[in-house]
């Protein structure tokens, strides 16, 4: 009985709270969802405005980042094949889903875990394959856990796709030891006995690590921890779990700045770092919950720097729909596609409402908000273990992926990265795969068309929305984002939320006639469309083309869409 308690407790754990802060706090649902007076709002959007002249913050690259658990078919099958299998791979790895992948340019994945991680002992995966420990996957349905993707898999595997690594280390049923001896094992240098082992195993060059996930979900899966309990604990994390990489060394510390420092009572704002040195990302709140916010920067504020710091404080909120684990992910109707909509802008009141708090504590915006993980969870597929997470998507669920990515952006002063669950096979996947076959979901193609969005400058937006309504779902009608890419290029990116109408933008630069706009538009017969292996493409990008006239760019919107076009002066 305990043994079938432990494969179903950890996603009812992560889902516990969450349910729980919905049911108790009516007030965000109200919030979200309550409709602005008809009356002084137009029903269709008025004029769109780009502050092309008021640059903003960057749209760092790693908000297009993605997760990969240990879980279901996610790693063996979706991304592991193994060296010997007939499906074409280089070293295991499947070579459809790494060119899929460098498609979209993924900038980081976050790995092994998730609730997994706080159960995995990396030494169980390294070395021979035929001598690795097989263990079962208690967090994940009991399922065999063979280790044949490890470390070394996992590296290989970021490399092939040009991604970065965002490891999270084991705070859960792990000691401070067993992390510093594995960020060691990857990143040290000879003579270090380290290296050595390292190399003997057949990586001589010591590893990159970007991000170093200090837990995951410790009010949680991971713990459970009090907010006040898991500060304690992190500490000896930050403080003792070095990176050894020469690459991503930091420049050597004045000791009379430090010395002043101390005597002045008054912390340092952060020691110095370089480009490439490590960033260190706390496991944080659930959803709209403060309480870990709150503690982990009120910590920070009162910190020493050479004692222990962090960058990032990581943020999970999902999209469940009308019920947690059961909303419909095929066959739905309007209702449901509006409920998930609506959900999915009650993100932007989460980020919001932690970037209060963390400005409180750090105006100068030195700690990230890190959402790595967030997502539409569905109704798993019928016929698959219901705890491997595997369901359909829909042109719906691409479109949230796409409000998102906008939210993100519109923050992207404080948000600098984010992992969408998950990357392969698991929730809102961008592929799926069956054995040899690969299917890209509509979340894959929005995540494609906003490429020129990576390390863009995020540009303000003016304009009225307008209004999109079902029963008593009040929504705006249209969803949009602009940036100024790294090319000079001006980028705009719209959702038209409204399932039945299509609807136009007039698009105004001030300084600058925008005499077209050329890009891709993403849509399909129903909102509720699928990409499966009989239909591919049912959900699939088009070019898109308007251009102006009589001094007016008018972009026409299709019905549940997303459209993403550079304007062309």
């Amino acid at each position: 009985m305990l043994f079938k308690f432990a494969q179903k407790s950890a996603p009812l754990l992560r889902a516990t709270a969450t349910i729980a802060l919905m049911a108790s706090a009516p007030a965000l649902a109200q919030t979200a969802s309550a409709p602005a007076p008809v009356a002084e709002v137009q029903a269709e959007p008025g004029p769109l405005t780009i502050g092309a002249d008021k640059p903003g913050a960057t749209i760092n690259r790693d908000i297009f980042g993605q997760f990969a658990e240990h879980l279901g078919t996610g790693i063996y099958g979706g991304v592991w094949v193994g060296k010997d299998s007939k499906i074409p791979n280089v070293r295991g790895v499947r070579s459809d889903v790494v060119g899929a992948l460098k498609e979209i340019k993924v900038p980081v994945v976050r790995w092994p875990g998730g609730c997994f991680a706080d159960e995995y002992h990396w030494r169980d995966a390294i070395g021979p394959a035929a001598k690795r420990k097989t263990t079962v996957n208690a967090v994940w349905a009991g399922a065999v856990e063979p280790n044949t993707f490890g470390t070394h898999e996992f590296m290989d595997f970021a490399e092939q796709i040009g991604s970065e690594a965002y490891v999270s280390v084991n705070m859960g049923s792990g000691s401070v030891q067993e992390a510093a001896e594995w960020l060691e094992y990857m990143t040290a240098v000879p003579p270090a006995s380290a290296a050595k082992e390292r190399a003997a195993n057949g990586r001589k060059a010591p590893y990159k690590v970007k991000y170093l996930g200090l837990g995951n979900e410790m009010w949680g899966c991971g713990g459970p921890n009090t907010a006040d309990e898991y500060v304690t604990k992190m500490k000896g994390f930050a403080h003792f779990v070095h990176n050894y990489n020469p690459d991503q060394a930091s420049p050597k510390i004045d000791y009379s700045l430090i010395a002043k420092d101390l005597m002045s009572g008054k912390p340092m704002d952060s020691l110095p770092s370089g480009p490439n040195s490590m960033k260190r990302i706390a496991a944080g709140p659930n959803s709209a919950d403060p309480s870990y916010t709150e503690v982990i920067m009120k910590a920070w504020k009162t910190r020493s720097p050479i004692y222990w710091d962090i960058n990032g404080i990581s943020l999970h909120q999902y999209t469940w729909g009308s019920m947690p684990f059961n909303e419909l992910a095929t066959g739905f109707g309007e209702k449901d596609y509006a409920t998930v909509l609506m959900q999915t802008t009650w993100m932007e009141r989460s980020v919001k409402k932690h970037k209060e708090i963390m400005d409180k504590y750090d105006p100068k915006k030195h700690v990230a908000l890190v959402v790595d993980e967030w997502g539409v969870w569905l109704k798993p597929k019928a016929g698959t273990e219901q705890m491997f997470l595997q369901q359909d998507q829909s042109l719906r669920d691409g479109m949230a992926a796409a409000m998102n990515i906008n939210i993100f952006a519109r923050h992207a002063d404080r948000v600098r990265m984010t992992n969408i669950a998950q990357m392969v096979n698991v929730l809102q996947a961008m592929i799926v795969t069956e054995g040899p076959k690969m299917v890209l979901t509509p979340t894959y193609h929005v995540y494609k068309m906003y490429v020129p969005f990576q390390d863009a400058t995020l540009l303000p937006i003016s304009f009225n929305a307008g209004v999109y309504k079902f029963d008593k779902i009040t929504l705006p009608k249209v969803d949009a984002v602009a940036a100024k890419g790294k090319d000079g290029k001006i980028w705009l990116a719209l959702i038209n939320l409204d399932p039945n109408n299509s609807t136009n933008v007039t698009a105004n630069i001030p300084g600058i006639t925008a005499t077209s706009a050329v890009g891709e538009v993403l849509t399909a017969a129903s909102f509720n469309a699928i990409n499966n292996f009989e239909a591919p493409n049912a959900v699939a990008p088009k070019p898109y083309n308007a251009k102006a006239e009589n001094g007016s760019l008018v972009l026409s919107l299709a019905p549940h869409s997303v459209t993403v076009v550079e304007l062309r002066p």
